[in-house]
């Protein structure tokens, strides 16, 4: 049995254990949460390296990705530079095929989007593969990178001014505690019911990105809408129920009651191949998701549509 160990800087209330068969080898995969604390993600990642088949670094960027050009986060390496032995990775190897090709199925293989879908993207650079395929189907996108991860009201849209954007300022914040940068531990729980960027959920029929950075700032009432995110949990689910979403769309599959992240979902791929992830590179990875036959899950939540 392979062995796949996410070690995340996010709230330990969503750890999680699942065993699945994947092209006729047993798998578990274990997701645990360090809420937040670096220097306990980083011993708990030194206590398992070589004794695990591949880690998955959740909670946490470690590359970035825009228009080409590669940008490090330097919490992250520090964490993936803590396992010596077994392969560490972030999820960047996969998020462009995984995600690019989510949105494309979406286009063509449903009805919940077209040329004429408004996307509220909470951030980006993470994901850059997704945005690219949401400008290429010709949706109206605003990207909200500044507005969800700075708290600046100012919306982003076209790709040519969110890659500039990061090139003048990735680098820097890069440097920044991913703390200042990203919601880790207790501050994924939260949720700030202010009202506060309320127009630009409110002019979108679909909300993608990170979940924490959609949950933050989520209204009350999301009638008419449908969300594209990453994990998400029974509760966040119900959440979604709550406020009245049509759908909830996960670009990795539901295992055992709740989504996992690229990070593992690329360190599962790690572990079944027996290959580092340098060996693997872009084409290796697709060739497995292609193997895996990966398509978002999407489950109706029973609100009404718009």
């Amino acid at each position: 049995m392979k062995r796949v160990y996410g070690v995340s800087l996010g709230s330990s209330q969503r750890d999680h254990t699942a065993r699945v068969t994947l092209l006729g080898e047993e798998i578990e995969l274990t997701r645990k949460g360090t809420d937040g604390d670096l220097e306990r993600a980083e011993a708990l990642i030194r206590e398992i390296d070589g004794t695990v088949d591949a880690i998955g670094l959740g909670g946490i960027d470690v590359f970035l990705y825009a228009r080409g050009e590669r940008y490090t986060v330097r919490d992250g390496l520090r964490l993936m530079r803590a396992a010596s032995r077994t392969p560490a990775v972030d999820g960047s190897g996969i998020k462009d095929t995984l995600e690019r090709d989510a949105v494309h199925y979406l286009a063509t293989e449903t009805k919940l989007l077209s040329a004429e879908t408004r996307v509220l993207m909470v951030s980006a650079v993470d994901r850059f593969g997704m945005a690219e395929a949401f400008v290429e189907l010709g949706c109206p996108v605003v990207f909200g990178d500044l507005i969800f991860s700075a708290g600046m009201p100012y919306p982003i849209t076209t790709l040519d001014e969110l890659a500039d954007i990061a090139r003048r300022l990735l680098p820097e914040m890069g440097k920044m505690p991913f703390t200042m940068l990203y919601p880790t531990g207790k501050a994924q729980e939260e949720h700030l019911d202010t009202g506060r960027f309320g127009e630009y959920y409110a002019q979108a029929d679909v909300i993608a990105g990170d979940w924490h950075y959609i949950r933050k700032y989520l209204p009350q009432r999301i009638d008419g809408k449908w969300v594209l995110t990453n994990t998400t949990t029974g509760r966040d689910v119900e959440d979604l129920r709550q406020r009245g979403a049509t759908h909830l769309v996960t670009t990795t599959p539901v295992m055992d009651g709740r989504s996992f992240g690229t990070n593992v979902i690329e360190a599962m791929i790690v572990a079944l191949s027996g290959s580092r992830p340098d060996e693997l590179g872009h084409a290796g990875y697709a060739a497995w998701l292609e193997r895996l036959r990966l398509v978002p899950r999407i489950e109706h939540l029973g609100g009404w549509d718009a």
